[in-house]
């Protein structure tokens, strides 16, 4: 056996799952018929009563299906085959003559739910490391070995169609809450109650109910009376109308279909497939199942699946490197951060610092009243966690302890890196650095969390400048989820090295970039948002403008976007941008004009929309501050569309070309995770492999002509496209 260890005690056999040279636990083809050998073996045993599975691994159970082996299928069949092999299994094993209980501890993600769903008795640690779901959707896939269809058997279609859809996870209380779980007991004794409760099963003492039941073992069988009190619950009723009827269930998909549209706008296949194939099963078992094997063989072929995985891949394989080139370089211990500046970016470092990281952070501001609101940010971030319940008053308040604010330096040499939020001026960059190194520590990092001024002209007010590296963080903080560290040609490795271990522990998806005006992100960002600004001034209407980036696969459209950024900063970085790049960055002149009329955005509550606590709407009377007044033209919303993301993709190649970027597959995870490139397109050097460079070349050529200069090709990108060679070669 490769995968699996036998043993029995007291009648109990215990399998169990470790992966010989892997962390994790994952599913292949080579995993189901060592498997299969030991139910038959179980099964013949005379003595043996139960089986109870679990895992060899520390913190896991089963991770879900091997993704390299999914990569390996060629064609839809193959797919759909594979699948149908997987439900075999499950069947065999929902079937199988003797009790069989899951024993979890760690993440039963994806392949690995659906083989504890196939289980008669499901009991979980209540380690912070446990967690259960199936996240296919968010792969561009569903579950594809009966996830869709015992899950809603289980706890019913419309949490159901949560966790399916979403793709989240549970934790492990919130799991039994649901009924996704029997029982939940403290990890030091997972594997001796699970065997009670195999024994219990087995001798016909625990009899198990569930949905409208209760779970677990003081379970007993229903009686008249029960079934009464839960046709009297209202929540029965909403099901019963819902789900247990023709009727209700058309409402219920339809109305499931209608919301998940508009998150989707129709771009990921896989979570509309996931509810046809949920609703099959509800109407006919078998035919689920069949759904089910059918459109996940449709989905890993699929090119919006093969970019998805790919940005997985990227991200996984990133987590293992230092962000140098020499891999044996390691990070310093960081056992305290200071942040200067305590502002929303600011508070928000604080945030992530404390609660993803555990590291005590110092937050210096100007003055008292900085201090407070700094403090008082990050409290309201745990608040919201504790109201959300995914922590406790406890967890909150120890975490809390971590952040203390000042109005001085104290406490700041102590501080093994120190982050600085405060405002885009290169000299007050330069005099807070100064105060820094006067405290007296040649090691300390420092680290600017600007995100246009180059860091080789902030590390020039520096002693020791290998200590100086750019941190540029995203907001809001604790929800963007990338870090863009930016290094000089004298920052040292091991601050660099350091700082990709800190934004990890910060759980940031982090990616290294060479210095230069704008960096990479705020950079493409530019000639994008300029695009917008320009097709306003030849008329374009704003709603409109908005509209077609976000069917393109934004989340938000560009002239949102600057009234979230701040119309001023938006003005201020175009500034420093064209006196780096010329007329090639060159905004047109009514951004100024905004900001002389005081709309400066979402912050002034006054831009290009109203922000005056009712439905969002276009500010009409922002059009006379703009080219053509209140005569909007209807331009078309392709050329919209594309007019705005070729001028984020070329830029892009012109990092790549100018050494700003290290690779393409750090160009699309930093597009994606930093700017919302839509995710499904596999990020702008994704975008370029797939469309053909020649074509995309072609287009930006026809621009170049209507437009002018902004618009022309990157060198690389017509070499490439000469040549017929790929940004991404595999």
């Amino acid at each position: 056996m490769s995968f699996f260890t036998y043993e029995v005690t007291d009648g109990i056999a215990v399998i169990t799952f470790d992966t010989p040279d892997e962390p994790v636990n994952t599913l292949s083809a080579e995993v189901g018929p060592e498997f299969e050998k030991l139910l038959t073996r179980a099964a013949g045993e005379p003595g043996t009563k139960a089986i109870v599975f679990t895992s060899g691994k520390k913190d896991g159970f089963i991770a879900g299906a091997k993704l390299d082996w999914l990569q390996t299928m060629k064609s839809q069949a193959e797919a759909t085959a594979a699948s149908k092999q997987g439900q075999a299994g499950f069947h065999r094993l929902e079937n199988f003559e003797k009790p069989v209980v899951a024993a979890i501890h760690g993440a039963a993600l994806g392949g690995g739910l659906e083989w504890a769903l196939a289980c008669d008795y499901r009991i979980a640690s209540d380690s912070p490391k446990t967690q259960v779901g199936l996240p296919e959707t968010q792969l561009g896939l569903l579950p594809g070995a009966g996830g869709t269809q015992r899950l809603p058997r289980l706890i019913g279609a419309q949490a159901a169609l949560d966790l399916i859809l979403t793709g989240k996870a549970l934790k492990a209380k919130k799991a039994l809450k649901l009924g996704v779980l029997d029982e939940v007991v403290p990890a030091p004794i997972l594997k001796q109650v699970a065997m009670r409760r195999a024994r219990e099963l087995a001798d016909g003492t625990l009899k198990v109910q569930r949905r409208d039941g209760q779970a677990g073992p003081t379970a007993k069988p229903k009686t008249f009376a029960d079934i009464i009190k839960g046709l009297t619950n209202r929540e029965s009723w909403a099901e019963l109308a819902l789900e247990d009827n023709p009727l209700g269930r058309k409402i219920l998909f339809d109305q499931a279909r209608k919301q998940l549209l508009k998150k989707t706008r129709g771009k990921y296949p896989a979570p509309e497939k996931a509810l046809e194939v949920v609703r099959a099963g509800l109407e006919d078992g078998k035919a689920g199942y069949d759904a089910e094997a059918q459109a996940f063989g449709e989905l890993v072929v699929d090119d919006v699946s093969k970019r998805l995985v790919e940005i997985f891949f990227a991200t996984t394989a990133m987590k293992k490197e230092n962000g140098v080139k020499d891999p044996k370089v390691k990070a310093r211990e960081v056992k305290k951060i200071g942040v200067l500046g305590g502002g929303l970016m600011g508070g928000g470092i604080a945030y992530v610092t404390s609660a993803l990281q555990g590291t005590a952070v110092r937050i210096k501001d100007k003055d008292d009243a900085g201090a407070g609101r700094a403090l008082k940010h990050v409290q309201g971030l745990y608040d919201e966690r504790v109201k959300r319940r995914s922590l406790t008053a406890r967890e909150r308040d120890a975490r809390m302890a971590l952040v203390t604010a000042t109005t001085d330096y104290s406490g700041f040499r102590s501080c093994d890196l120190v982050i600085e939020a405060v405002f885009e001026d290169l000299k007050l960059k330069h005099k807070v650095l100064a105060d820094i190194e006067a405290l007296g520590r040649t090691d300390q990092i420092f680290a600017s969390n600007t995100s246009s001024i180059p860091i080789t002209q902030i590390a020039e007010g520096s002693k020791h400048p290998e200590t100086v590296i750019g941190m540029h963080y995203f907001s809001p903080v604790n929800k963007m989820p990338l870090l863009e560290i930016i290094t000089t040609k004298k920052t040292a490795d091991w601050v660099t090295a350091t700082c990709v271990e800190v934004g990890r522990r910060q759980g940031k998806t982090v990616i290294v970039v060479n210095d230069g005006v704008g960096f990479y992100t705020s950079r493409i960002l530019a000639p994008y948002m300029n695009e917008a600004a320009y097709l306003l001034a030849e008329g374009g209407d704003i709603a409109e403008i908005d509209k077609a980036l976000v069917d393109f696969g934004f989340p938000v459209g560009p002239i949102t976007l600057l009234d979230e950024v701040g119309i001023d900063v938006a003005e201020k970085v175009g500034h420093i941008m064209e006196a780096a790049f010329g007329d090639r960055m060159k905004a047109p002149p009514h951004t100024a004009q905004l900001v002389k009329d005081g709309r400066l955005g979402r912050k002034a509550k006054k831009g290009f929309y109203t922000y005056d606590g009712k439905k969002k709407e276009v500010d009409t009377s922002v059009y006379a501050s703009l080219p053509h007044g209140t005569d909007r033209k209807h331009l078309d919303r392709h050329e919209i569309a594309e007019r705005c993301a070729l001028q984020m993709i070329n830029e892009a190649v012109l990092c790549l070309q100018e050494g700003v970027l290290r690779s393409p597959r750090d160009g699309d995870i930093g597009a994606i995770f930093g700017l919302g490139f839509p995710p499904f397109l596999g990020g702008p050097f994704r975008y370029l492999d797939a469309q053909g460079l020649g074509r995309v070349a072609e287009r930006l050529e026809h621009y170049q002509e209507r437009f002018g200069k902004r618009f022309t090709p990157a060198p690389l990108l017509l070499e490439h496209a000469r040549s017929g060679k790929r940004f991404h070669q595999a």
